[in-house]
């Protein structure tokens, strides 16, 4: 399954049609909306989570920008906010890539974040909040 996390602008004068909802039943895609702010006569914004086999994908993106919405990729990557870790090491051992692990040496949790692929798992399970998503607007999908 192909992932997409995107935000949409929607001109004004599209707001109140259902282009979304053909996103999933012309090209076959599940999405899973993480906030909107769409009212009428007003442009339209939207943060959601495209999946589906990566041509359909492709296909319900180009469907989008024929629309006349404005498509960007989001990024996301995960920091650890050091002045609130306390090092209980809860996040190491769910961290599928070992960008968190203990230093045998110092019994200190080390965060490489270069290692790190941003599934969120840490920060899940971190009891203190420490780790944290930061997402990020990349350039626009042509």
């Amino acid at each position: 399954m192909y992932k997409r996390m995107l935000v949409l602008r929607f001109p004004p004068e599209i707001t109140d049609k259902p282009i979304v909802c053909s996103l999933s039943r012309e090209y076959n895609l599940c999405f899973n909306i993480l906030k909107a702010t769409i009212l009428p006569g007003q442009e339209g914004i939207m943060v959601l989570e495209l999946s589906g086999y990566k041509k359909n994908v492709q296909e319900g993106l180009k469907f989008l920008r024929v629309q006349g919405v404005k498509v960007k990729s989001v990024g996301q990557e995960i920091r650890r906010n050091d002045n609130l870790c306390f090092m209980c090491g809860a996040c190491t051992g769910i961290c599928p890539t070992r960008a968190l692990y203990i230093d045998e040496d110092t019994r200190e949790v080390i965060f490489e974040p270069e290692n790190c692929k941003a599934c969120g798992l840490c920060v899940a399970i971190c009891p203190v909040r420490a780790m944290e998503i930061r997402f990020s607007t990349e350039k626009v999908l042509s």
